[in-house]
């Protein structure tokens, strides 16, 4: 069922996702509701006794701040929980692993924030928000010494928001793929629109000239699934848990 009226306009929890496919399980598990919010598609339902908005932001700082900034302008929100993938700084971290940061850094400013603990996780590591696809193994070495356990593109701008407006925040990411292996590059990254939809013509050529990589790229998108479904199961039990 959608719904085409803005939703009430306060919110216990609102889930933040950069893409569709991060959206998608906390759609399905909670039975969300299609809407739109300041103009912009969300999905509205409830956890429990908890009202709950979900919106996706698309990719990249700039999507998230803008996105963030729709979306409590319109809506009264008590907490915020950013839920979906990122990618792991090493190796041996294995894929689904859920990442609870204890500290959220803007790579372009150096900006620290600390996530407010929700559910029974401890948080530990530091996640690394950047715009630019990091596979330098130097730059990676670099960010491994300082505590960095993963790479995002979003957290840190929806951090930056809500301390702006005194809301508390959370953060349930699971590692989908390592910065470090080669599955990850500018053609790969380039797979995905910065709204979080797939690039139909990038993927076409992609393979057309790659035939050899297709059982990577379908082991690389089991991975992600994996982490969106893992994502979305912690932060709904954090937030059941609370």
């Amino acid at each position: 069922m959608t719904s085409t009226a803005d939703p009430a306009s306060t919110a216990d929890i609102a889930f933040i996702c950069a893409m569709p496919m991060e959206l998608e399980p906390l759609i399905q598990k909670l039975e969300l509701t299609e809407t739109s919010i300041g103009g912009a598609p969300a999905h509205v339902g409830t956890l429990g006794d908890w009202t709950v908005v979900g919106i996706v932001t698309g990719m990249g700082t700039e999507l998230a701040s803008a996105g963030m900034t729709r979306l409590l302008d319109a809506v009264q929100v008590d907490r915020v929980v950013v839920v979906g993938i990122t990618g792991a700084v090493e190796n041996e971290t294995p894929i689904g692993t859920l990442i609870l940061p204890e500290l959220v850094v803007n790579g372009a400013t150096g900006s620290e924030y600390r996530p407010a603990p929700l559910g029974e996780g401890a948080p530990a590591g530091t996640m690394w928000t950047t715009d630019t696809l990091i596979t330098d193994p130097d730059e990676i070495a670099a960010l491994r010494a300082r505590g960095v356990v993963s790479l995002d593109m979003e957290t840190a701008a929806i951090a930056a928001l809500c301390e702006r407006r005194g809301i508390p925040w959370s953060v349930f990411r699971v590692i989908s793929d390592r910065a470090s292996d080669g599955s990850i590059d500018e053609e790969v990254f380039g797979l995905s629109n910065m709204d979080g939809s797939p690039n139909i013509e990038a993927i076409e050529r992609f393979f057309a000239e790659h035939p050899e990589r297709v059982e990577a790229m379908a082991k690389l998108a089991e991975g992600a699934m994996l982490a969106t479904e893992a994502a979305a199961d912690a932060a709904i039990g954090a937030c059941a848990f609370s």
